[in-house]
């Protein structure tokens, strides 16, 4: 069957390496996609947002399965789009309708799920322009760190911890009567400090039933000893050590199970993953935030030590009949490190000629921001470049083949955190 990917990162690279792998693939099509994307399937010139381009190129390509990479397409309503269009409501679409993505798009719809069906996380009250007085009082009843997240997608930048009230009050102000993060911010939550250890979990669901991925933890500091300011993630490994059976039987009875019952009592329908951002507080699981997509760099690292078929998996999916797959899984480790731009999260340059790609030994490496130039070099094309992924018998082994193969690649201002794991 021929299948389309929309996304242009290293998670829809890692899916394209993937799906390739299947027998019951015919072609594979990735809108837009990356220099790397191109070894695996055709590249289409089509934003993830231009739904009209995207229908085109569904019924010219006799597209079965569309893969939706990143949250903005979702929250905006592609599943939607095609259930509502004769022509491409047949085509099966991984990823929740419009209502469903508010779970990520949406801070205080996640919350209000979450209380009604008992799933553990922090307290919290949410405070538009008009109750910014309420929101100052609110704040001062809660013991420092103070946390605040804009209600709405922020591209990774919507969530601040404060330690001094003053700055939390004004903090709030701005991202409120201000509108530091656009309509994001026009509504903000403020929630409780949880102090823990995070890490990420990751389900593919039919709506009824859910095959559970392998974990990961990712980095998303820029600074080593995760300091400095947030990124989309600096790197990943998988599976987390500190995770052990009785903690993450715990996840699925509280938190996995809850959401998916969750969802069919309330009657939203759910054809996709689900990502739980997970923080271990003493031995106790609380979920940080919904994403109703897989993450990324964990995709770098969860999807390769899937050893199932991946095609078959979204045909099961889609079909609904999750509940006759086995998921087997890779036991060895996987560890992936991000390769960013010189001064990304903040101003970069694009266009830097990428070298040493081709003499990787023994890792995998995934593109999430390239592209071929007109002499067709390789150069950089975003913030984060490339991910460099391997396996070992633990974290530390697959980390030392990637930091090995790391060596070997250089641009203009290429910069990596080499402490990925450091907390471990």
């Amino acid at each position: 069957m021929n299948v389309l990917i929309l996304g242009s990162g290293g998670r829809e690279h890692t899916f394209a390496w993937k799906i390739a792998q299947s027998k019951k693939l015919k072609n594979l099509f990735i809108a837009p996609g990356n220099a790397g994307t191109s070894d695996f399937g055709t590249n289409l010139d089509i934003n993830v947002s231009e739904f009209d381009k995207i229908k085109k190129a569904v019924l010219k390509n006799n597209i079965k399965i569309v893969i939706v990479g990143p949250e903005v397409p979702l929250v905006e309503g592609i599943h939607d789009f095609f259930l509502a269009d004769s022509e491409l409501k047949s085509v099966n679409v991984i990823g929740p309708e419009k209502y469903a993505a508010q779970l990520e798009g949406s801070k205080e719809f996640a919350k209000k799920f979450m209380k009604k069906h008992a799933i553990p996380t922090a307290e919290y009250e949410s405070f538009t322009k008009e109750s910014l007085e309420k929101g100052y009082r609110f704040l001062e009843s809660l013991n420092p760190p103070f946390v605040l997240k804009a209600d709405g997608l922020a591209a990774g930048k919507g969530v601040v911890i404060l330690s001094d009230i003053q700055e939390a009050k004004d903090e709030l102000k701005d991202m409120l009567a201000n509108e530091k993060f656009g309509q994001a911010s026009s509504k903000v939550v403020i929630e409780e400090f949880l102090d823990g250890i995070e890490m990420s979990c990751f389900i593919l669901t039919d709506g009824k039933n859910y095959v559970n991925f392998p974990n990961a933890k990712d980095y998303k500091r820029i600074g080593e000893g995760d300091v400095g300011l947030n990124t989309g993630g600096m790197g990943a490994i998988s599976p987390v050590p500190f995770a052990n059976e009785l903690f993450l039987a715990k996840i699925e009875e509280q938190v996995i199970k809850r959401t998916v019952d969750g969802l069919q009592k309330d009657g939203i329908p759910y054809k996709g993953f689900i990502f739980f951002g997970i923080i271990k507080v003493g031995d106790e699981p609380k979920v940080i935030e919904y994403n109703c997509r897989m993450g990324d760099p964990e995709t770098e690292v969860v999807i390769p030590r899937i050893k199932s078929d991946f095609l078959e998996l979204l045909i099961a999916t889609s079909n609904r009949t999750l509940a006759d797959y086995k998921m087997i899984i890779e036991e060895r480790s996987a560890t992936t490190v991000m390769l960013v731009s010189g001064g990304y999260p903040e101003a970069y340059e694009k266009n830097k000629k990428i070298s040493g790609i081709t003499a990787l030994d023994d890792s995998l490496i995934f593109h999430a921001g390239t592209k071929v130039n007109a002499t067709d070099e390789i150069v950089t094309n975003g913030g984060r470049v490339l991910a460099i992924t391997s396996y070992g018998e633990n974290f530390k082994d697959a980390l030392k083949k990637s930091y090995q193969n790391i060596s070997k690649i250089d641009f203009e201002g290429m910069n990596y955190r080499k402490d990925i794991g450091f907390d471990l």
